[in-house]
């Protein structure tokens, strides 16, 4: 009897089906997402797919789109560079007593800054549990997402919520801090990611207060900050005194499209090459090249979603193949259709 590929029905080890999707924002689904080791699925020879009975085949295919649907994280440059960069700053902070440095990742939507972040904490963490393996219950990596309208008081109840920390509704800011700063140096926290941080506008008055916290916790807890947002020069971060006090110890990295050349070619290569469908031709996607620029805008976020629909959709449909034809019938996000309008009427 033909069986499904080993690994078939979890494409990530030590996870049951049904607990495939974690909260970065918590302490247990930050771990699961460090914890998680991707597994390919298998792709049957012609033969024993033919092979397989109903039951069998559901299962096969259910791994196949549990796949596409994630995909690999690829490597790119401006992962890579959040790494290093977020790794360096981590060894010049370690023994500093004040004035500690800090990393800011801006740019437009679908250019990767969320998944850099989160690549760079669990680069982080991997070190950490590989440098100290006799403390397994240390937290050496917070990453919290800037609530909308932020105040000082949620701002903490985002790390305090990262840590599991109970939080009555009466309790005060000054309560919360002193917990949170308290777990953090008993844990060894050495990286905390703040996502959004546009969301903390520094011509109100609570968004100035926020930026204040931060640097406050800042200053108690002695780990790097790593904050990602949109285009955060424009959106007022790095503005007037507060702002110039976070421009002097922050560097930036921005992201932004990919130019159509090597780098692009590469990118899209990696994607075919992950994909486990049985009548697809090699070298469709990268041939389409410039199709896939001008249709993402080389955006990464919409490259994503166009193959990673286009893959389910050939499971889903049986044709077990991307063409152009087969991309043209996918819409994606709305930046990326207007575009794509738009040049159609040109």
């Amino acid at each position: 009897m033909v069986t499904a590929p080993a690994g078939a029905t979890d494409s990530y080890a030590g996870l049951p089906d049904d607990d495939q999707h974690w909260q970065l924002t918590t302490i247990e689904g930050w771990r699961r997402y460090v914890d998680s080791v991707p597994m390919v699925p298998e792709l049957l020879d012609r033969q024993s797919w033919n092979r397989l009975d109903d039951d069998q085949r559901f299962t096969y295919d259910e791994a196949r789109l549990a796949h596409h649907a994630r995909l690999l994280v690829v490597a790119t440059p401006t992962i890579r560079k959040v790494i290093t960069e977020g790794r360096r700053l981590s060894y010049l902070n370690r023994y500093a007593v004040s004035g500690r440095c800090g990393l800011i990742v801006s740019g437009v939507a679908r250019t990767g800054k969320t998944t850099s972040l989160a690549q760079l904490g669990k680069t982080m963490e991997v070190i950490h549990r590989r440098r100290h393996p006799e403390s397994p219950d240390d937290i050496p990596v917070l990453y919290i997402t800037t609530p909308p309208a932020a105040t000082p008081r949620m701002m903490a109840v985002e790390l305090a919520r990262f840590l599991g920390l109970p939080v009555p509704s009466r309790a005060n800011i000054t309560d919360i801090i002193e917990a949170v700063c308290g777990v953090c140096l008993d844990a060894r926290t050495g990286l905390i990611c703040v996502d959004e941080i546009h969301n903390i506008s520094l011509t109100t008055r609570h968004g100035a207060e926020t930026s204040d916290t931060l640097k406050y916790f800042s200053e108690r807890i002695p780990a790097t900050f790593v904050y990602a947002g949109l285009n955060v020069e424009r959106e007022g971060l790095l503005s007037g005194t507060r702002g110039q006090q976070i421009a002097g110890r922050f560097s930036m990295i921005r992201t932004g499209a990919f130019a159509r050349g090597h780098e692009w070619t590469a990118l899209i290569a990696t994607l075919e090459d992950s994909l486990r469908l049985h009548a697809h031709t090699p070298g469709t996607l990268t041939g389409l090249d410039g199709y896939l620029h001008q249709r993402t805008n080389g955006m990464i976020g919409s490259l994503l979603r166009l193959i990673r629909s286009a893959a389910i959709q050939a499971v889903i449909e049986g044709s077990e193949h991307i063409t152009r034809a087969d991309l043209d019938d996918i819409e994606i996000d709305v930046a990326a259709e207007n575009a794509r309008t738009g040049s159609r009427s040109a």
